[in-house]
């Protein structure tokens, strides 16, 4: 096979056979397919889109090219994955809740990078807890307490990690084949049972309008159900920040909240335990741990009320070399107050998003350091009616620099002079199509 005569065959639209896109990743791998021939590959498949057949075949090709997980035995693995956001910490609750009821959870997570917040640098806030583990070591990670949260180790799907550095400086990021084949090719090594996505919509998410949505999770869905990994998707909004806290030690501290069972009754870390519980029990019916929705929700409402998902958690983090998971410190607070009295209409995430990180609090670049104690806390929801003066955000940042900020976090929060409608935060369940069949639900929709 010739790689130009194949870059062109991509570019004019034509379909590759599942050879000629193993030919093209085992090449980039071994160094005979040269980045700006995979640069010009990763553009016609931005451009011209792939099959099903052919994502299945470019994910395969990219999970082939490392190393699996060896199993030990034979209890359920599953795990979930968010398309990202703001504000969301549900993998420090989730894979200890998993954990909990009686499955392991390998998940593997990534770094902040803009304004979506990254799972890894809010745990690395614990003094002394380690991310990167080799596959043996995560294993016995594994063993141990039911649940491990860890980086990508060299040995899995490294011709991801070639395409995605690449994908990353040449504009060909937002591509759903690219998107799917990433994401599943690292969940296949780690030779899950069952997999639950969480795909947000919204302006702080990576898909704008519910329609990219539900073609992403359908793609997702497609591809890693024939590649022999049961998926699902929940559609989740992200037209505001999830629950309160924004930041890397603020949302631990949320997290806290929720195992503990403290602010109970609070709507926004009530919308934080619920959607938590939601992917929960799609995992848990996926590989048979509970006969129902229903079923899988009483029993994992009961591991978050008995305080079992709080016992795992302190597992996981002193297994990963951390202290117990406990509340850190925050720098000085700021009450920001409403302008006026109204209901509050849209939040404006990208305001939010980009304040955390110029404080501090998040990444420009790869190389950026963070400072963990940096953070927001929105005290409002899209909906709620505030008077003139009332709490609606607590900035955390040093003084000198918090004062530059407080009119622009102010003016990212708009008010209507007349009702407005609550935002749902589950907008819609999505199955594969022989799940669908058989699905039987009140709330699938």
């Amino acid at each position: 096979m010739l790689t130009a005569s194949l870059l062109t065959k991509k570019r004019d639209g034509g379909e590759l056979t599942d050879d000629e896109v193993r030919f093209l990743i085992n090449g980039f791998c071994d160094g005979t397919v040269a980045d700006y021939q995979m640069s010009s590959l990763a553009m016609a498949i931005c451009l011209r889109g792939m099959t099903t057949r052919e994502i299945t075949s470019l994910t395969h090709a990219m999970w082939r090219s490392g190393k699996s997980a060896t199993r030990r035995c034979d209890t359920p693995r599953v795990d979930k994955h968010s398309t990202g956001g703001l504000g969301d910490k549900v993998s420090l609750i989730l894979a200890p809740l998993l954990a909990a009821c009686g499955v392991h959870v390998p998940m593997i997570s990534g770094r902040g990078l803009g304004l979506t917040g990254g799972t890894l640098d809010k745990l690395e806030a614990i003094p002394g807890f380690r991310t990167g583990w080799d596959s043996d070591s995560a294993e016995m990670l594994l063993d141990q307490c039911g649940a491990y949260i860890i980086s990508a180790s060299p040995e899995i799907a490294p011709a991801d990690r070639k395409l995605y550095a690449l994908r990353d400086v040449t504009g060909t990021v937002e591509s759903i084949p690219l998107i799917t084949a990433s994401i599943l090719s690292k969940k296949l090594s780690a030779s899950l049972d069952a997999l639950v996505m969480d795909v947000k919509i919204g302006s702080a998410a990576f898909m704008k309008t519910q329609p990219d949505a539900e073609k992403l999770a359908q793609t997702l869905i497609d591809v890693g159900t024939g590649a022999g990994l049961p998926t699902r998707a929940i559609l989740s909004d992200m037209d505001q920040p999830l629950g309160r806290a924004m930041g890397n030690a603020i949302e631990i501290n949320e997290s806290l909240d929720v195992l503990e069972g403290k602010d109970r009754g609070n709507p926004k870390v009530e919308a934080v335990r619920e959607l938590t519980i939601e992917l929960c029990a799609e995992a848990l019916s996926a590989v048979g741990k509970a006969s129902s929705l229903d079923d899988a929700r009483t029993l994992l409402r009961k591991k978050l009320d008995d305080g079992t998902a709080r016992e795992y958690i302190d597992r996981m983090v002193r297994s990963q070399g951390g202290k117990t998971f406990e509340r850190l410190p925050l720098a000085k607070e700021h009450t920001i107050t409403a302008p006026e009295s109204g209901y509050l209409e849209s939040v404006d995430c990208i305001a939010l998003g980009e304040t955390i990180v110029a404080l501090g609090g998040g990444r420009r670049r790869v190389e950026d350091r963070i400072d963990p104690s940096v953070g927001l806390s929105i005290e409002v929801a899209i909906g709620d009616k505030i008077g003139r003066g009332d709490s609606i955000l607590k900035l955390y940042a040093p003084s000198r620099q918090a004062s530059d900020y407080i009119d622009r976090l102010r003016a990212a929060l708009r008010w209507s002079s007349t009702p407005v409608e609550p935002r749902s935060l589950i907008i819609q369940r999505i199955l594969s199509s022989a799940e669908a069949a058989s699905y039987d639900d009140s709330s699938r929709t």
